[in-house]
């Protein structure tokens, strides 16, 4: 049966494969037989050690740490980051792929058909780039994510447990595309796609307190429910510059929320020890003419965001390098704040402290935005271009024209709830209350030409599942869906320097409404698949830094 398979880089002949049962694994490097093997016990001849737990039905999340030797080549610790990955959470891995089910089993489809020779063509061309550039950083990165790509999957297929029935090569690697592939179901002429009109996906806030007080950075992940199964993450991974290179790269240490199998964040937050933070929300591209831009000659979203994390030092840095070979897919709003500009009660922001990132198919706009935060003291972020030259050319003012100012950046809904809102964020608690937000019923600002004439889109945190099922509603957001705000991570100066930490709150918002339960939900599991997820999505606020267990944190006191 032939499969498809993304083994461009093969650095091991044999891996060695034990039972696995405690949540501390360590990969060890036999350097003279380059054979990995896994243990349980500790060894000097480390190549990785990883510490897993499934907190999951207790928090919400489950938590994963990972940790590579510098003393090894760069290929050897990606490969067995990915190895120790692919083993600890082999389980979440084949529940979080029947709970998504992007398949395309053979025979394939025509559009599985295309699907299969485009991304052949794009691995083929990336190793082609890096096999030409071997000393060259940008490459050297992207060869090392599909390094651990490689361990990740056979660190999973050689879990003696495994249900192989539930996940092939081809599925293991579509998870690392994560919504590039939404993208590319429309450059590919998919019969029927997963698009929904208007769907937003994501909220952010940066927020400076009066008096330069504090710097507040927040995400809200918008997203189908049945993704609701959650990894928090640490990557510590000293990877040198280049092979050729003593020199490490600025960000050898990252926090991130993310799911099985992402070897990236994909909502995506990021925190890093070069001092950036990165985040971003969906801006979507609607203007057809412009799929014309998307080609397997490009490096795809996930990879690039992950690349600059590790080789950037400023947020312009961050932005210059995210746009070397643009691919056009997942397009989004990145902001990227600089901690290292920031000191509490300082005069002014210092410019970079923001940077505004929009990429969409053929074009990518950034500039420093610091100016704006000082204006405003706050910048949001939601599913609608900020530049107007990315507005009009994703087909901003057409939707516009036909919906109204709900697809305008300052008419939305979300616009004008930050706007009237932020202003009341005077500490975490506060400003967790706002990213949390969702008074759908009794908020003017939620409303809309819908019956009832309201919608649980219309808010900080989305809570779909909540609009009546017989309503009338203008366009797909709008309506009755499985769908709406999984989380809310949460950082500030003080947390940022202690160990790069975050609060985070795994569950669609319960501030003002009833919790989301799947048992009291109208959604069947053929339609909304929760394979290990909790009934009851009611967790509290953790606090995480990757080092330390997951811990409840005071804010709700």
């Amino acid at each position: 049966m032939e499969v498809f398979t993304i083994l461009l880089f093969l650095i091991v002949s044999y891996v060695k494969s034990v039972k696995i049962e405690k949540s501390i694994i360590y990969v060890a490097y036999d350097q003279q037989s380059k054979l990995f093997h896994l243990t349980t016990t500790s060894v000097s001849n480390w190549a990785a050690e990883a510490t897993f737990r499934n907190d999951v039905n207790q928090t919400g999340w489950a938590y994963l740490d990972i940790e590579t030797n510098p003393a090894l080549d760069n290929d050897v610790q990606a490969y067995a980051a990915g190895l120790a990955e692919g083993q600890l959470t082999q389980e979440l891995i084949s529940l979080h792929w029947r709970n998504i089910a992007y398949t395309c089993p053979e025979p394939y489809t025509p559009f599985c058909q295309r699907l299969r020779h485009f991304l052949t063509q794009n691995l083929n061309w990336v190793r082609s780039q890096t096999d030409t550039h071997q000393n060259d950083q940008y490459w050297e990165q992207v060869k090392l994510f599909y390094m651990q790509t490689a361990g990740l999957q056979d660190g999973y297929f050689n879990n003696p447990k495994a249900p192989h029935m539930d996940i092939d090569i081809f599925g293991l690697y579509v998870l690392q595309l994560g919504d590039d592939l939404q993208d590319l179901e429309l450059v590919l002429n998919k019969p029927k796609t997963t698009r929904v009109t208007g769907s937003g996906s994501c909220s952010a806030l940066i927020k400076v307190l009066p008096g330069n007080g504090d710097l507040y950075v927040s995400h809200v992940t918008w997203s189908s429910y049945n993704t609701m199964l959650r990894i928090l993450k640490k990557y510590s991974f000293p990877y040198r510059v280049s092979s050729t290179s003593s020199d490490r790269v600025p960000a050898t240490t990252m926090t991130f929320s993310s799911y099985p199998g992402y070897l990236w964040s994909s909502d995506d937050f990021y925190q890093l020890d070069s001092g950036l933070v990165s985040l971003e929300t969906t801006i979507g591209n609607s203007n057809t003419d412009r799929w014309k831009y998307v080609t397997f000659q490009s490096v795809l979203e996930g990879i690039r965001s992950q690349v600059a994390n590790r080789l950037a030092v400023t947020g312009e840095q961050w932005a210059t390098t995210f746009s070397n070979f643009n691919s056009g897919t997942y397009n989004n709003e990145w902001l990227i704040v600089d901690y290292k500009l920031f000191e509490r009660g300082m005069n002014s922001l210092k410019p970079g402290t923001l940077t505004v990132l929009e990429q969409i198919p053929g074009m990518i706009v950034f500039n420093d935005s610091t100016s704006v935060l000082v204006q405003q003291g706050y910048f949001p972020s939601y599913n609608v271009a900020y530049f107007p030259e990315v507005f009009n050319a994703s087909g901003g003012p057409e939707s516009v024209k036909k919906y109204g100012d709900w697809f305008s950046y300052d008419g939305t809904p979300r616009a004008k709830i930050f706007k009237r809102d932020h202003v009341k964020v005077g500490d975490l608690k506060s400003m967790q209350k706002l990213m949390r937000y969702n008074d759908f019923q009794h908020d003017p600002l939620s409303q809309c030409n819908c019956t009832p004439p309201y919608s649980a889109e219309n808010a900080i945190s989305s809570r779909c599942d909540l609009n009546p099922a017989d309503g009338k509603y203008p366009f797909g957001a709008l309506d009755h869906r499985a769908d709406g705000g999984l989380d809310m991570k949460l950082t500030s100066l003080e947390l940022f320097h202690k160990g790069m930490s975050f609060i985070a709150i795994s569950s669609p918002t319960y501030d003002q409404q009833v919790p989301f339960q799947w048992s009291k939900s109208n959604f069947s599991i053929k339609e909304s698949p929760r394979f290990g997820h909790p009934d009851l999505f009611k967790f509290p606020t953790m606090f995480f830094n990757g080092s330390a267990p997951l811990k409840s944190y005071p804010i709700e006191e």
